[in-house]
């Protein structure tokens, strides 16, 4: 992959859980033949310099580093321990195999052992030939730690009842599975560039920011620019949408590369 000596943020996917089309939903989005209307499953490859980063390993994540050409990856960092963001670990034996090296994993201690139980074959003592190598590296929602030229600090958001870690990188940052986070938190935030929030439709929900939350907290961020990921098929038509936006929000959609 090509050198970048700034920071690209490519979206690998944009949807929620069962992405976008649904399977068998006979809805109109789900209908589109607007590719801006296809969502994979949330995720975000970072680069900068010779390093590469992945948010989340979704299960659409082989699919994703196969159309994103990723030749290297350096680490994988995972929010929560949700199935739509990590059901695509096993996919990392290509990396190992090709680095010849376990890939560094970073998340918190509950991922962890979620982890653990989705994959135990991936942590047993007696493993068998070709699994998936990973090293664990243990963070909280206070750490900042440097993978190569990147260095992230940690945002506590709340998923519900669920603690989710949001990622900033430079005047960058990722959250997603939202629909709270605290001022000390937000605080966090500010002075960004560009941030990326979860907005998952226009009506309530119980787990995740509706458009309105989080226009809301864009708002309270005020970042130069704001992308709408981690998106259902209740939201509407992506163009349609876009056109109802403030100036500086848009909605993310698959493929889209942003540079900071």
């Amino acid at each position: 992959m090509k050198r970048h000596e700034s920071l690209k943020i490519t979206f690998l996917g944009t949807g929620t859980s069962q992405g976008v089309p649904v399977i068998a939903c006979p809805c109109p989005v789900c209908q589109s033949e607007n590719p801006k209307d296809k969502r994979l499953r949330s995720s975000v490859l970072l680069e900068k310099g010779n390093t590469t980063v992945v948010i989340d390993t979704g299960p659409d994540f082989r699919y994703q580093m196969l159309r994103a050409e990723v030749k290297r990856l350096d680490a994988i960092l995972f929010t929560h321990q949700h199935k739509d963001h990590t059901a695509g670990m096993d996919d990392i034996r290509s990396f190992n195999y090709l680095q010849q090296m376990a890939m560094p994993v970073y998340c918190e201690e509950r991922v962890l052992k979620s982890l653990q139980n989705e994959f135990a074959y991936v942590f047993d003592d007696d493993k068998y030939s070709g699994i998936p190598e990973i090293e664990p590296h243990i963070i909280s929602q206070d750490d900042t730690f440097d993978i190569g030229e990147l260095s992230f600090q940690t945002i506590r958001v709340m998923h519900a009842g669920l603690p989710v870690l949001g990622f900033r990188t430079n005047d960058f940052a990722y959250i997603t599975d939202a629909n709270f986070i605290e001022s000390s938190e937000l605080e966090k935030l500010k002075g960004l560039k560009v941030l990326v929030i979860n907005a998952l439709r226009k009506r309530k929900h119980v787990s995740h920011f509706n458009l309105t939350e989080a226009l809301e907290v864009i708002k309270l961020v005020n970042p130069e620019k704001a992308f709408l990921t981690h998106i259902s098929h209740l939201m509407g038509f992506h163009e349609e949408v876009s056109r109802e936006l403030p100036e500086n929000v848009e909605l993310a959609f698959d493929e889209l590369e942003v540079v900071v």
